[in-house]
């Protein structure tokens, strides 16, 4: 028996995450669609409309995609201090829909960190399972992205100098810590373990899930949407493997700093892709 088992007064062992959610009953299941769409209007999902949004206008003027730019983490104000402001609070406050989903999936017993695996209970393993997905989803990206410029399907990514200030590599740093806590825990924690409930089967919630990771990276163009939608169909189905979140926050987050820190200086080398 385990011992929050023991604890929570349990006579059978809490199952594992993804094999633990059950379908509830079908009088439960509005209000579980409500929190849904509330979910992901304050969070993921209205990037995902505006992104829609900027595809539509990106695709409809006269300047191709591969002439187009779309800016990542950019400066937000000519003066250092409300820069550092601005780029911190906007990384900053997206973290309480990531808080707010944990509160969510909290039970009586168990925890919302340990609902979806998103615990210090197994650090080797999240750590190795981390690395391994960055090895076969990171570099495997930087390749995918390299291609779309070449065929003219993805916008050029203008990625913030390193040398601006002091704290624009630390700034970058918790941006690539944002993203991988926000997409992660919510994409796939929270949005799994609720269309779990709601009696979606395992493929049909993996490709979803994906489709909705891809979507709102449109504004960087169709490139990056199969790229990131493929990245989702893989995070998902290691998710229902391992079901656990941690790994996954463990290889978006390397994947990101590689992207945001190592991006610029793939510019500066190879400028005839990348540029």
């Amino acid at each position: 028996m385990s011992t929050e088992a023991v604890r929570t007064g349990r006579t059978t062992p809490v199952p594992p995450t993804w094999t633990g959610e059950t379908p509830v009953a079908r009088e439960e299941r509005p209000r579980l669609w409500w929190e849904v769409a509330i979910v992901l209007g304050l969070s993921l999902g209205q990037s995902a409309v505006y992104s829609i949004v900027t595809i539509i206008d990106r695709s409809t003027q006269s300047t191709p995609l591969a002439k187009q730019t779309a800016q990542v983490n950019p400066s937000q104000s000519s003066r250092e201090v409300f820069d550092f402001l601005y780029q911190f609070l906007g990384n900053a406050f997206p973290l309480f829909a990531v808080a707010l989903v944990i509160f969510l999936l909290w039970q009586p017993g168990r925890t919302g960190f340990r609902r979806i695996g998103f615990d210090l209970s197994r650090p080797g393993r999240d750590l190795g399972g981390g690395l391994l997905l960055f090895l076969v989803i990171g570099v495997p990206g930087i390749l995918f992205y390299a291609l779309g410029r070449v065929l003219g399907l993805t916008v050029q990514v203008q990625a913030s100098p390193l040398d601006t200030h002091w704290w624009t590599v630390p700034i970058l740093i918790f941006a690539a810590l944002r993203a991988g806590l926000q997409e992660e825990v919510i994409v796939v924690g929270y949005l799994f373990t609720r269309l779990r409930q709601l009696g979606w089967g395992k493929w049909t919630i993996i490709v979803a899930a994906a489709l909705l990771r891809g979507s709102y990276h449109l504004y960087q163009g169709f490139g990056p949407f199969v790229g990131n939608a493929i990245m989702g169909v893989v995070f998902g189905w290691c998710y229902t493997r391992w079901g656990r979140v941690m790994p996954l926050v463990v290889a978006h987050v390397v994947i990101d700093i590689v992207s945001f820190v190592g991006y610029p200086l793939a510019v500066a080398l190879w400028p005839h892709i990348f540029g």
